[in-house]
């Protein structure tokens, strides 16, 4: 018998039992493919990270991020729960790890004390923008209609920093009727070969308007396909969200606050930063981290 240690942390809170939980696995050698799909699965959170020795020793980690079904190439949360937890474990606090998706980088932080309190990830590449998807088909996944889609900014996109989701502008009181229909999901995925056969809706309203320098957003984000009805938190899926907002208009640098999965009943709490680099547009995702579980998996 082989055992694994892991680590679980709710990421984007401050309160236990709120935000996106993550398992870590934080030594992921011997574990084979199949294994480390077993165990995502057993664990059955949106996403598991495996942590393995980099390939580049300047690196701080090679991390493989499965969710239910799937490997990524990239995700938000798990990239800043992993720098959470390899942090607590003294792996510093400025952390490299080497993705599908490119190079992550993570920036740990701490509160006056010096306890650790959370991280902050760069996406691994600049926004790129995907195919646009009819209204009225976007609106049937999520169980609403074509006149709840806000068209004043954009239409219904696929939009990517590393991992591509649809995203799509809402009115305020549509945002809580939304639900997912995994057979609309399917119908739409089969007539969008763009999309490389993953769907990912993720929702957002600006009705909360802008405070302190912020702009202030609310989302939802779903992918029935995937094992993940709807997610409590997505910063992959914020980060191209804040990515595509500044690249609307003439801006250097707009910085967000997101709040998501309280639908779920497990609020969380995103700040985002997107600023234009000299390979485009570019965007950071941090928040909160609390520890819940650790034990031993078995193999």
């Amino acid at each position: 018998m082989r055992l694994y240690p892991f680590v679980t942390v709710d990421v984007f809170t401050e309160q236990r039992f709120g935000g996106n939980p993550l398992a870590v696995v934080t030594d992921a050698r011997g574990i084979s493919d199949a294994e480390m799909q077993a165990l995502a699965s057993e664990f059955n959170y949106s996403e598991t990270t495996f942590v393995l020795p980099p390939d580049d020793p300047a690196h701080t980690a090679k991390v493989r991020i499965f969710n239910r079904t799937n490997e990524m190439p990239f995700a938000g949360h798990p990239n800043v729960g992993t720098g959470y937890v390899l942090a607590g474990l003294g792996r510093g606090d400025r952390l490299v790890f080497e993705e599908q998706a490119g190079l992550v980088e993570v920036e740990v932080e701490r509160d006056r004390g010096g306890a650790l309190t959370g991280a902050i990830i760069a996406a691994p590449q600049p926004l790129s923008l995907g195919t646009e998807l009819p209204v009225e088909d976007v609106a049937a996944c999520i169980g609403l209609t074509a006149s709840d889609v806000v068209l004043r900014a954009h239409p219904p996109l696929a939009a990517s920093v590393g991992i591509g989701f649809v995203l799509v502008e809402v009115e305020g009181a549509a945002l809580s009727r939304a639900a997912p229909g995994p057979e609309a999901f399917r119908r739409l995925l089969g007539k969008s070969p763009a999309l490389d056969g993953r769907l990912a809706i993720h929702l957002y309203t600006q009705d909360l308007g802008a405070q302190d320098g912020f702009d202030r957003l609310r989302t939802r984000m779903f992918s029935p396909l995937a094992g993940t009805y709807e997610d409590p938190a997505t910063g992959s899926a914020n980060a191209a969200l804040a990515a595509l907002l500044l690249s609307l208009g003439s801006q250097e640098r707009r910085d967000f606050k997101i709040t998501q999965g309280v639908e779920m009943g497990r609020p969380s709490a995103l700040t985002l930063s997107a600023y234009r680099a000299p390979d485009g547009v570019r965007a950071k995702v941090g928040g909160s981290c609390v520890p819940v579980f650790k034990g031993e998996a078995r193999l």
